[in-house]
């Protein structure tokens, strides 16, 4: 039996030419190294699967992310692990730079526009999307100024640790927002994405993808037929590649494929379409802290 037969890949920096130093001794590879720690610097930065712009996209990574790299090639791709939920795969080197200062505040906005200056009337440098994380030197007047100069609106931030109180809330301001399969931002996100998302905004950490969060997030709610006879705002609901978010006991949040949008639907409707396409309720996760 291989030794990494049980550990999963999207999570576990190795490959059969390389892996992490630190799995010395419980994976093979031709060779191991340690990782130098980086820093997002892009608004968001995709992660793939393979080193190539059209290559599946599996996550993305959000400015102020920390990640280990522990390969960089000169066609421009880093190959690493992500601090936040230990997601691996490849990045774009240039949305990458060493570790600034540590960050003091994240956007809170779905999303905001960093600018060059003081004035709102100047061409903006970048869109920042909800959750992004920034280290700001001062306030002036209503502008925060980053570390390396940049002015985003204060009313579009909180202290980076200051928690929104109800994951629900943040989900619904996503309503509209387009479907993208592996997107985290409001430009385009996935199911798992959204939950990750919310919780995040709300000092929950989550893994990625919704089997994980399946498996690690809450205590199951129900048991057999019953599973949604006492269903509750906040409640995750669980299908085979699929999550959503219960906003009451009658309609759900989720980003899906069938809408192509973040959606809230009546749950019987959603219930009846996704078993008609085969699949049925798997579990039902309650997220205590979080309501």
């Amino acid at each position: 039996m291989s030794p990494h037969c049980n550990l999963d890949p999207r999570v576990t920096p190795f490959r059969s030419d390389l892996a992490a130093r630190h799995l010395q001794g419980k994976v093979e590879a031709k060779r191991f190294v340690e990782g130098r720690l980086m820093e997002v610097i892009a608004p968001q930065a995709p992660l793939r699967r393979e080193p190539r712009p059209d290559a599946p996209l599996d996550t993305e990574a959000l400015k102020g992310e920390r990640v280990t790299i522990y390969e960089s090639t000169p066609e421009g791709w880093s190959w690493g692990q992500l601090a936040a939920d230990h997601y691996v795969g490849w990045l774009p080197s240039s949305a990458l730079a060493p570790p600034g200062a540590a960050p003091t505040h994240k956007v809170a906005a779905l999303r905001t526009l960093a600018f060059p200056g003081p004035s709102i009337k100047v061409p903006p440098l970048a869109a920042l999307p909800l959750g992004a994380a920034l280290a700001i030197s001062r306030v002036v007047e209503r502008m925060a100024v980053t570390q390396d100069g940049a002015f985003v609106p204060a009313i579009h931030l909180k202290p980076i640790e200051e928690n929104e109180p109800d994951f629900v809330a943040v989900a619904e301001r996503f309503v509209g927002a387009p479907y993208l399969w592996g997107g985290k931002t409001a430009l385009g996100l996935d199911c798992s994405g959204l939950v990750q998302l919310a919780l995040a905004a709300c000092g929950i950490a989550s893994p990625r993808d919704s089997d994980m969060q399946e498996t690690a997030l809450g205590a199951p709610v129900g048991r057999g037929t019953d599973k949604l006879a006492t269903v509750q705002r906040g409640d995750l609901i669980f299908w085979k590649g699929h999550v959503a978010i219960m906003r009451d006991r009658d309609t759900l949040i989720h980003a899906n494929a069938h809408h192509m949008a973040v959606a809230i639907e009546p749950v019987a409707q959603a219930l009846a379409r996704i078993r008609g396409s085969g699949s049925a309720v798997t579990s039902i996760k309650r997220i205590i802290a979080a309501l």
